[in-house]
Parts: C-alpha cells; structure tokens; sequence
C-alpha cells in the first residue's frame, strides 16, 4: 500500500475509534453527573503552561454544574483523554465528599501529594490488599529490591522483588511504563517483569497499548525518528521532515544560541528547560546554598539543578524536586534524572561526547571517559544501551519543541543528514525550516538576477543548497523557485533545466574543488561516470565534512569478464582527492542498490 493509502487507512480506523470513544465517554460524563448530582460542561480556553485540562467543581464555585476547560494547543484526539483524566477527578471527589473524606482531595498541592503521592519502596510492611488502587508511573524505574543503605547483605538476599510487594499491597495495580525509559542500573521495571509477576502471584493481567501521547505535538513520527537515528529500534521513521509536522525541531551550531532560545521560550504562557547528558560532575551546594557551575562549555557555564542531598540553598535557586516548574530553574540545566516524568512546552539538549557518531565507521561510539555517572559508567556492556536511552529520555521531554546543541559537530552533522527542511541554527531567531535570504551569499562570483527580470532556465539558473536538498533516496528535490536564488550563468555557458550551482563544503576534494568553492553541476549526466568527478547520494550515509546525504567524489567502476564474454561491474568506488589525511574511498557492491549518481562535476566558478 502507498503512503496515500496509509494515511486514509489511518483516518478511517482514526474515526471509528474516535466514534466508539465518543460513545464510552458520554456514558461516564452521565455517570459522572448522576453521582455528583450537577450536569458537566466544557469549554476550549488557554491554561497555565503544562496543564492540558483543568476542573471547576459546581460545589467550589457555587455553581450548578462542572466546568471542564480543555487546552486547545493540544491535537484534537487528546481532548477525549483529557476530558475523561478530569471527569475521574469528578468521580473521585463526589465519592470521597459522599463518605465524608473530602481531606484525601484538599485545595493544596502539599496536602494532595502528602495524601497521595509515595514512593515505590514504601510497601515492604504493607498488608495484603490494604490498597484499593495502586497507579504506579514510570514504572520502569520500579527497582529489583526495596532496599536501603542501613539493611545488611542478610536482610537483602532474604527481601522480595520490589514488584512482588506492589501487587500484593494492592487490589489493583496500575502500570505505566515506557521499556526504553530505563537510564540505569538497578532500574527492573519492564513489560515482562510485570507479565511474570502477575502470573505468579495468580493476577488477572490486561495489557493496553497507549495509542496517543502529549509529547512532541503528539508526533509519533518525531519519537519513531529518535529510536531509530539512536538505534534503539528500527521504524519507519529514517528520515524526519519538517514540513509535514508541528514539532518545532532545532540543531543549533552553539549552546550559547541553545541557551537564549530556551530562555526566550520561557515565558508565562509556555514552559522550557535546559537539560544534557550526563558528562560534567555534578556538585552538591557551597555552604552559602549557591550552586558550582558544573557545565562548562567554552566560555557557557551554567550550573546543574540542585542536588537532591543539598539541604540549604540561596533564593531563587529551586529544590531539585521543584526544578521543572519553578520560575528559578531555567537558570539550571537538568539532568535525566531530575527531568524523566516531566514536560516542558520546549526542551533544549546539550548532547555530550558520551554519545558520538563516527562518519568513518557510520557508527555509534558510547564512549565512558566522557560520563560522570559513576553507577552507569560501571555498567559494562549495558552502558550503550542505558546512554542511549538516556538522550531519548531527553529528546522526548518537548510538548511542542525540541532545541539541540551537540558538543561534538559530527554528532549534529549526522543528526542533519536524518532531517529534511532542518538546517544549522545560527541564533535563537533562526527557524528550522530553510530561511530565504535577499542577499547572496560570500563569495558568490555570479550575479543574482533580480525577481522581475528572471527567465527560469532562458538567462538563469538556480542555487541548490545541498544541505537541505529533500526527497526520498534516489531523488533530488529542492523548494519552490521562489524560496532558492536565480543567478546568470557563467560566461560561454547556456542555461538549460539541468543546470544548477551549489557550493561545496569540506577538505575531501581539495585538489580539485577547494572547500566551500561554488561549482557548476549538471543534473542526470548521461553516458559513462567511470572517471567523473560525481555528485551521489548514499543510502544511510553521513558525509563527515558537511551532514548532508549527499558527497562529492571522484566515481570508479571497477569491471570484470562476465562468462557469456560481455562485462559486468564488479565494485563501485567514490574516491576522495584530498591533500589531507583521514579521507577514505567509500566502496560500494554494484547489487547493493546504495548509491544513486544525481549530478555531474563541470567546473569550479
């Protein structure tokens, strides 16, 4: 099936789903009003950074009915799961007031997380079903034992796995959980391990799979991208454009510009937060409560939020349990451990040499000198795995953006080359799509014909940016002509529709084509390329100079003879021209179908 009919499939199950969801919630809203006793109604307005939806009891107001307000930032199909996330606070509290316990949902955040809200390691002394319902969230940082540091070796061995003490505390036990959110050693919690539990102690077991999800604009497509630009898992997702999707993507080419986007992000009406990997130490509080500027970058330093053990701290500076939604942490960068369970509208990410890409192997090197995570740095092998998932962690925290500095610029190259309509961030203005520009850019030898005087192809060709070139593989797609510059072509040459300039960027092939030399290229060469000098794209490739798909090399096809006397190819090679060392030809099989020649070398301009 086509990507068309992927789509309309989707909208068809998309809306029977969504008629069956009407059905069920309309059913619960008049379950809800017949036990509180007032009728529900709803309404679509702004709400305080990070609320999806928000409750006005009719008994609070004094009102004859409820009133739920929806955000409407969020996608359409949201608005159901929101409705009936605040229709349960209804039910719960109509109940509650009915046998009097109204004190379980006081006005106060303290007093409802005081009730409420505990720790996983809190049930080793629990009674058998003394719990009604246990919700446990993130639960795959559930740990394999409820142990702390004043119990003896004895004591642990003879101790029961932490999840074996939830189900049994509880008559029903809840269960979120995100297998690929485990950021460490020690963390158990996974599918199977409750799968395995729940069998053991005889519990009925109903598995669902969350269909939807407020991160990332509720862009599956941006999460698929991230597991599979990591490796984490293959999806469809290889490549992320940004035209067809709200998520607000940036690579920024310096944290400073990182760092001033997120603040200008910050505002009453939207939250954002600056987070990184775990590669600079992490200090508890001076004696004065003032923070040590741990994450230093240059001449960027910033300190990482407070430490959970730092006990007295100046003001202004946040707890670390209050970091995420208190006005002074956007002065502080979080680390996983605080920033996992929440989101923020935008997240900035300082992507650390922990986790690197290597252009010349085409590989990822997890690399622990860099870590100053002493638990996960003693992992062993698991250590690429768990890093890995740490920047996953990090790069889903964004609910409508996610803004990236990489300390390591193959790193953000490579994460270019995955992009398509996603271009270097100079500064915090920048957007991330493709800017036009009214001027030409330095060094430019041609003359830019102005917009009244272009003849397309008759006294003009384009300027292609082979950066942002879009397209599946085996295509060469550029924007609209009004988004790309027309110049006069150079002298003794006719314009024709397959010609275009393009600078080309790097060291590979200086001894024909000096780094960030504008040349002339010809689209679709016909005849041999044995020998050419070519512009190719390779399929999951990351040229080393520049990021893009794309690389400029000398092309060598290599032939033997076949047994019925005629020839066949037997290795093509792209060789690089370079007075430096380090650049290696790139070998491709001839039935590795890799490789599409979309242009030919004519001259440097």
């Amino acid at each position: 099936m086509n990507r068309t009919g992927n789509r309309e499939t989707a909208k068809v199950i998309a809306k029977i789903n969504k008629e069956k969801a009407d059905k069920a919630l309309e059913v619960f809203e008049e379950h809800v009003a017949d036990l509180s006793g007032f009728p529900v109604k709803e309404e679509r307005r702004d709400l305080a950074a990070m609320i999806a939806g928000q409750t006005q009891m009719a008994w609070k107001k004094n009102r004859d009915h409820h009133l739920i307000a929806i955000r409407p930032v969020y996608p359409e199909p949201l608005w159901q799961h929101i409705k009936a996330h605040e229709l349960t606070h209804i039910a719960l509290e109509a109940e509650a007031r009915a046998l009097g316990r109204n004190k379980w949902f006081g006005t106060t955040a303290a007093r409802r997380a005081t009730a409420q809200l505990t720790y996983s390691n809190n049930y080793i002394e629990s009674d058998p079903n003394s719990v009604d319902v246990l919700i446990c969230d993130e639960a795959h940082r559930i740990r394999e034992k409820s142990t702390t540091r004043f119990m003896t070796s004895a004591q642990i061995a003879a101790m029961p796995p932490q999840i074996d003490e939830l189900l049994i505390a509880a008559k029903v036990s809840v269960f979120f959980i995100d297998d690929l959110q485990v950021v460490r050693p020690g963390e158990a919690g996974s599918a199977e391990l409750i799968r395995a539990a729940a069998k053991k102690v005889g519990a009925d077991l109903k598995e669902y799979q969350l269909e939807a999800q407020f991160r990332c604009a509720g862009s599956d497509a941006f999460v698929n991208w991230v597991d599979n630009t990591l490796g984490i898992r293959p999806t469809a997702n290889q490549i992320w454009n940004r035209k067809d999707e709200a998520f607000d993507f940036r690579i920024f080419r310096s944290v400073e510009a990182l760092d001033l986007a997120i603040r200008e992000r910050s505002t009453s009406e939207s939250s954002a937060r600056l987070v990184a990997g775990f590669c600079w130490p992490w200090s508890k509080a001076l004696s004065d409560g003032s923070l040590v500027d741990d994450v230093v970058i240059g001449n960027f330093h910033r300190p990482w939020n407070a430490n959970p053990e730092s006990k007295k701290l100046a003001a202004g500076i946040p707890k670390a349990s209050l970091w995420a939604h208190d006005p002074g942490g956007i002065n502080q960068v979080g680390c996983v451990y605080t920033a996992q369970g929440f989101e923020f509208d935008y997240v900035g990410v300082i992507w650390g040499r922990d986790l690197r890409f290597d252009s010349s192997t085409q590989k990822w090197i997890a690399d622990k000198k860099f870590s100053k995570d002493n638990v996960v740095r003693r992992s062993g092998d698991a250590f690429a795995a768990y890093v890995r998932n740490i920047y996953r962690v990090l790069l889903s925290r964004g609910l409508k953006g996610c803004y990236v500095y990489c300390e390591d610029e193959e790193t953000a190259k490579f994460l270019l080359s995955r992009c398509e309509g996603v271009v270097f961030a100079e500064t915090a203005e920048l957007p991330s799509k493709m800017a036009v520009s009214d001027t030409m850019p330095p060094l430019m030898p041609l003359k830019q014909v102005p917009f009244a005087q272009r003849r397309h192809f008759r006294n003009c060709i384009p300027i292609y940016d082979l950066r942002i070139a879009a397209g599946t593989f085996g295509e060469f797609q550029m924007p609209i002509s009004d988004e790309i510059l027309w110049v006069e072509p150079p002298p003794k040459v006719r314009p024709s529709m397959d010609l275009f300039v393009a600078q080309v960027v790097g060291e590979s092939m200086n001894r024909q084509i000096p780094n960030g030399a504008w040349c002339l290229f010809r689209l679709n060469p016909g005849g041999t390329r044995n020998g050419k000098i070519v512009l190719a794209q390779l399929r999951d490739y990351s040229d080393p100079d520049s990021g893009a798909a794309f690389t400029v090399k000398r092309y060598e096809s290599f032939k033997a003879v076949a047994d019925d006397g005629g020839q066949t190819n037997t290795l093509i090679r792209l060789r690089p021209e370079s007075l430096l060392e380090g650049y290696h030809p790139i070998e491709i099989a001839p039935d590795e179908e890799r490789i599409r020649v979309l242009a030919e070398f004519l001259r440097v301009l």
